[in-house]
Formats: C-alpha cells, sequence, structure tokens
C-alpha cells in the first residue's frame, strides 16, 4: 500500500521500519518539528525523520497540521492509509477520512484501558501485569476508534517505563505490519470499544515524582519505576534533591532475615519507624521505611552529581540509621 507515516518519537521507529521492510510504498513521513534539546539549546531532528532520512524518504514537518496548506500536503501524496504512531497533534476529521483505508493507530496499551498521553507509565504506576499494543482505527474522539488489532505484553515484576515502552515498541511494530496486510486484503473486523471500561492515561507532571514516603512500598516501587523516564522520583536528603533510580520492596522473609542477622528485634529494627526513616545501612544499600513496608534503594542520583550505586553514594555521604529522607529531614 502506499502509506504517509505519522510518528515523532522513538517508540515510533521501530514501526515505520517495519512498514518499510515489508514492501509499502512509504510516500512520506510526517512528524514534528525540531526543536531545541539538551543544556547546549541545539536543534536536533526527530527520531522519526533521521530514520526517514536513512531511508531517502521526503519529511514534511507542520508546526499546526490542521491548517489548510498542510492539509492540501497530505492530499498531495494520495497515499492509501495513513499510519499514526505518537505524532503529537490532533488529526482533523477531514485528514482522518482523507485516505482510502482511512488512519489507523499505533496505541501501547490494551484499549480502552489508558487511553491518552501515558499509557506506558500509567500500566506501570497502576500495578498492572498485562498491557499491550492496540491497531485502531482513528475517529475525532481521544483513542475511542474501531480496534483492529491487539498483542498482550506481559509487565514484569521489575520492569520501568523505559524497557516496557521497548518491548511495546517492537510489538507495535510486528502488529501494524499485520495490520496493513488484513485491511489491504480486507479481512479485518473492527470492534466498538466499551466506553464503561475505559480509563484515561492523564499526561505526567514534574510533581508527581516526589516520593510521599507514607505510601506503601508496592505503590512507591510502582510509581518510581512508572516515572523513571520523565520526571523521574525524587526525595530530599540533607536539603537537597536525591533522585532514585533503583530500588525494590524487601519481603517480609527478608526482613525476618536481616532482623536475625543485625541481633535486633523487630520492635527495635524495622517496625514503626516513622516514614522515610532509614532503618539500616549497608555497604550496598539503604533501607527505608514507608508508609507500609521497606524499600531497598540500590542506586541514586544526589543534586548535581551522577547517577551512582548505593555504594559509591555512601562513600560521599556518610548515613547512619535513624536518619530521615523527605520533608521530613
Amino acid at each position: 500500500m502506499k502509506v504517509v507515516f505519522m510518528g515523532t518519537p522513538d517508540f515510533a521507529v521501530g514501526a515505520l521500519e517495519a512498514i518499510i521492510e515489508a514492501g509499502h510504498q512509504v510516500a512520506a513521513v510526517v512528524t514534528q518539528p525540531d526543536k531545541p534539546k539538551g543544556r547546549g539549546k541545539e536543534v536536533q531532528m526527530t527520531p522519526v525523520k533521521a530514520c526517514a532520512q536513512k531511508y531517502g524518504i521526503p519529511v514534511f514537518q507542520p508546526v499546526k497540521i490542521k491548517e489548510p496548506e498542510p492539509v492540501e500536503t497530505l492530499r498531495s501524496y494520495q497515499a492509501d492509509i495513513f499510519v499514526v504512531a505518537a505524532f503529537g497533534q490532533i488529526l482533523s476529521e477531514e485528514i482522518l477520512t482523507m485516505p482510502k483505508y482511512g488512519c489507523v493507530n499505533i496505541h501501547a496499551s490494551l484499549l480502552p484501558k489508558y487511553r491518552g498521553a501515558g499509557p506506558i507509565q500509567w500500566a506501570i504506576i497502576n500495578g498492572e501485569k498485562i498491557t499491550g499494543v492496540t491497531i485502531m482505527r482513528m475517529d475525532k474522539g481521544v483513542d475511542t476508534g474501531d480496534m483492529l488489532l491487539k498483542a498482550e505484553v506481559a509487565i514484569a515484576s521489575d520492569e520501568t517505563a523505559d524497557t516496557l515502552h521497548d518491548k511495546l515498541a517492537a510489538a507495535g511494530a510486528r502488529l501494524i505490519v499485520e495490520a496493513l496486510a488484513k485491511i489491504e486484503a480486507g479481512d479485518v473486523t473492527p470492534v466498538k470499544q466499551n466506553d464503561e471500561d475505559a480509563c484515561h492515561a492523564k499526561m505526567l507532571h514534574k510533581s508527581m515524582g516526589k516520593i510521599d514516603w507514607q505510601m506503601e512500598a508496592e505503590k512507591l516501587d510502582c510509581l518510581i519505576r512508572g516515572l523513571i523516564s520523565w520526571p523521574g522520583a525524587f526525595t530530599l536528603f540533607r536539603g537537597k534533591t536525591l533522585k532514585i533510580w533503583r530500588e525494590e520492596v524487601v519481603s517480609e522473609q527478608e526482613l525476618t532475615a536481616l532482623e536475625e542477622l543485625t541481633g535486633q528485634s523487630p520492635d527495635g529494627f524495622v517496625r514503626n519507624k516513622p516514614p522515610g526513616t532509614v532503618v539500616l545501612v549497608q555497604k550496598d544499600a539503604l533501607y527505608v521505611q514507608t508508609g507500609d513496608g521497606i524499600l531497598r534503594l540500590i542506586e541514586v542520583q544526589p543534586e548535581g552529581k551522577r547517577r551512582m550505586a548505593v555504594k559509591d553514594f555512601l562513600l560521599g555521604y556518610p548515613i547512619k540509621a535513624g536518619e530521615r529522607l523527605g520533608e521530613f529531614a
């Protein structure tokens, strides 16, 4: 088929390459305008643009795709279908109905769950065990169109938004190729979404990364893993920010073993300590009391410093049990 591909971030690159390798004619790639990034504010092309240039595909970067001139540019490609993957702009109804087969979207959740901007992060934050990818026919709603194909992806107990992103991107790349073949053959049956089962994956905000040590350990674990890409989870340590990169929930069995090892009774070790209290310091880990349970901190990043293992962190920041993290500090 003759395809116009619309996408911007890394998530969309694998799908574009899969479509090309499957033999479809990609008439053009539509992506967001280049933007300055990093400390030097150098203008960088989007990952999808870089991919398109590698394959010699024309690139179109409209500031507002719904304006008359961009709409006519899209019409000039005379594509059979528009494939959208994390493009970043809302398409008008005129664009949605332009191609012969309409517009299809690669969405990183099992719709109707997690419609919206942050499906990958929210699946982890909410402690889901299974997520996936949905190929849907786009309509004027936000991720409300009929579903064409789905693929499930398991979420590992230590999954982060980064690792799940890569799994879902790969699944989406495989699934869109299958979907295009079925659409062209007329071998696909659209399924309407049940709005009663829908939930919204709202945009992430920087304030979400501030750790509330009164939360349960398991919920904090999910939050930290879900926000690892952005904004990152952080706490206060001696008046400065301490970012948490890697941690894990300490099981009840392990707590008992640690209490026996240190010769401390449950009441004297980790029970009934105020949230945010460092209850045990080992050479390669810090154990912190939460509202319910203990988190073992393994990798952190002090303000103005690099990311580092707790073992290295403790060399520059000696800590004793009883010190508190967070606003209590």
